[in-house]
C-alpha cells in the first residue's frame, strides 16, 4: 500500500477522510477493491456493508458509486448484483 493512501487511514485501516484529488481517490478505491473477492456476487446491500466496515466517515454512497466508475467493481444495470472486475486485478493490488 502506498504511503500516499496511508494519510487517509485510521489505526484499523478505515478510511477516515476522503481525498479531495481524483488521483488519490483512485487510490482509496483500489484499496476498498480489496476488500471484495474474486468470483462473488455481492448484493447492494453486501456492497454497502463491506464499504460501511471500511470507512468511518458514513459516506457509502459515494465510495460505491466511485467503485463502479473507476471499475473496480462492475453491477447490473438495475443495481441487484455486483462483482469484482477481474480486469482491475492489476491496478488494484498496488
Amino acid at each position: 500500500m502506498g504511503q500516499s493512501i496511508m494519510r487517509f487511514l485510521d489505526e484499523d485501516g478505515k478510511l477516515k477522510q476522503f481525498p479531495a484529488k481524483q488521483q488519490k481517490r483512485l487510490l482509496a478505491y483500489a484499496y476498498l477493491a480489496k476488500k471484495f473477492e474474486f468470483d462473488i456476487e455481492y448484493s447492494e446491500q453486501e456492497v454497502n456493508a463491506i464499504i460501511g466496515s471500511w470507512h468511518t466517515f458514513g459516506d457509502y454512497f459515494v465510495l460505491r458509486r466511485g467503485l463502479v466508475e473507476s471499475c473496480y467493481l462492475c453491477r447490473l444495470p438495475n443495481g441487484s448484483k455486483y462483482w469484482r472486475n477481474k480486469a482491475k486485478k492489476g491496478d488494484s493490488e498496488q
